[in-house]
C-alpha cells in the first residue's frame, strides 16, 4: 500500500459540523471531485419520554437530524453530491449492544472508539467505492503520513494537541489508513473556523458536539433502562455489597452498572472522607470504595489490540500511554502477554485506570497502537 498523489475522487465523512464542512469546502477548491456522504446513525426520537429521557433531542449532540439539514446544506452551498446512507441497523448491533452488555458487565465502554473502529471507517470506505470514490476525508484532528522505510501507514497527533482525536483512532487499519485524509491535522480550531469563514460557511460559529450521539441528556443508566425495556430485558441481577477496601461491610448496592472506576457520587453510603470506586467485581457483584490515593495503580492489562506503527509487539517497548481522552500520556514499558494481550507498567501510579476504556500507546506523536483495559 503506497501513498497516493493522483487526482481522484474523494467522500467526505460530512457530520454536520464545521470541522468535517471545512473539510468538504477545502477539497472541493482542490483539483479532486468531492461527495459528500453522512451517517444516518441513530433515531434521536426513539426513546424519547422514556424514564426521564428528555422528549426533545438536546442542542450539542453529535449526528442528530440538525446535523444532516447542515451537511446537505453545506453541501449545496459547495456545489457537490450528497448522500445520506441509513446504518442504523449496524449501528445498534455493533455500538449500542456492547455499550449495554459492557456496562451491564460492571465495566465502561467508550462508544466514540467503537463507532470509529467497527463501524464508520469500514462503512465509509465501502460506501465511498460503490460511488467510484478512492478514498474518504474526515474532520478529525489527526495526521497520516506513509512512511517508505518501514512500509507503513503512520498515525499521528495533530497540531492542535488540544483537539487531539487519535485516541478514538486507534483502531485503524492499514487499509483503512491508506484510503482516508485527514486535512485538519496541521489546523488549529481557530484556524479552521476562520477557513470556514473565508469560504462562506454558515456555521463557522457552530459549537461542537459535547455529548454521545444516543444518550438523551447524557445519562446512560436512564438510557440502558429504557433500551432494556424497549427490547422486551430486564437487566440482570447484579446487586451486591459495598465494602471498603479494609473489607468491611458499608452496605448494598442495587447493581454494578451504576458505578464506574473512579466515581464519587451516588455511592449510597455516608462517610466523613470521600470515597471514590476502586474495583467491580462482575462475578461477585461486589463494588470496593475507598479513598482517592487507593485509585492510583502502576500497571495495566489490554486486549484486542491494534498496532499501527509497528507490525507486532515483540519484545519490551518504552511508550507514552493514554487512559482516557483527557488523560496526559504518561510513560510506561509495555510488555507483549501471550499473543493477544500485553501489560503496560507506569513509571508513576495513574489514577482510575478503568477496565472497559482504551489505552493508546505513543511513541513520540505516533501511535504505536492501542487495546481495550481489562
Amino acid at each position: 500500500m503506497t501513498p497516493m498523489t493522483e487526482h481522484t475522487t474523494i467522500a467526505v465523512a460530512m457530520s454536520g459540523g464545521v470541522d468535517s464542512s471545512t473539510v468538504a469546502a477545502m477539497l472541493a477548491q482542490g483539483g479532486d471531485t468531492v461527495v459528500g456522504l453522512t451517517l444516518q446513525l441513530w433515531d434521536q426520537t426513539r426513546l424519547a419520554g422514556k424514564h426521564g429521557i428528555p422528549d426533545a433531542p438536546k442542542a450539542g449532540r453529535c449526528c442528530s437530524l440538525d446535523d444532516v439539514y447542515d451537511a446537505r446544506r453545506v453541501a449545496e452551498h459547495l456545489g457537490i453530491p450528497y448522500y445520506v446512507v441509513n446504518q442504523e441497523e449496524r449501528f445498534e448491533q455493533d455500538v449500542v449492544r456492547p455499550f449495554v452488555s459492557e456496562y451491564l458487565a460492571g465495566r465502561t465502554p467508550i462508544p466514540c472508539s467503537l463507532c470509529n473502529n467497527h463501524l464508520k471507517f469500514d462503512q465509509l470506505l465501502k460506501t465511498a467505492r460503490s460511488i467510484g470514490a478512492s478514498r474518504i476525508a474526515t474532520g478529525h484532528y489527526a495526521v497520516n503520513e506513509f512512511d517508505p522505510k518501514r512500509s507503513r501507514w503512520i498515525l499521528k497527533r495533530p497540531a492542535d494537541l488540544a483537539k487531539d482525536q487519535t485516541y478514538f483512532l486507534f483502531g485503524l487499519t492499514q487499509e483503512q489508513l491508506a484510503h482516508t485524509i485527514f486535512p485538519l491535522g496541521r489546523l488549529t480550531k481557530p484556524e479552521v473556523r476562520e477557513v470556514a469563514r473565508q469560504r462562506g460557511l454558515a456555521l463557522a460559529e457552530k459549537p461542537d458536539s459535547q455529548e454521545i450521539c444516543f444518550i438523551p441528556g447524557g445519562d446512560y443508566k436512564q438510557f440502558l433502562t429504557a433500551y432494556l425495556e424497549e427490547q422486551g430485558q430486564r437487566a440482570p441481577e447484579t446487586a451486591g455489597e459495598l465494602v471498603a477496601s479494609s473489607g468491611e461491610l458499608l452496605g448494598r448496592h442495587e447493581g454494578i452498572s451504576n458505578f464506574t472506576v473512579g466515581q464519587r457520587k451516588g455511592l449510597g453510603v455516608a462517610s466523613s472522607s470521600p470515597l471514590y470506586v476502586l474495583q467491580i467485581d462482575p462475578v461477585s457483584h461486589r463494588v470496593t470504595v475507598g479513598a482517592d490515593a487507593e485509585l492510583a495503580t502502576r500497571t495495566l492489562r489490554a486486549r484486542r489490540l491494534n498496532w499501527i506503527s509497528i507490525p507486532g509487539l515483540t519484545e519490551p517497548m518504552r511508550v507514552r500511554a493514554k487512559i482516557r481522552h483527557r488523560h496526559e500520556p504518561a510513560w510506561a514499558t509495555l510488555e507483549p502477554a501471550g499473543s493477544e494481550e500485553c501489560i503496560a507498567t507506569f513509571d508513576e501510579p495513574q489514577r482510575a485506570v478503568t477496565p472497559g476504556q482504551s489505552v493508546i500507546f505513543y511513541d513520540g506523536d505516533e501511535v504505536v497502537g492501542g487495546g481495550w483495559i481489562v
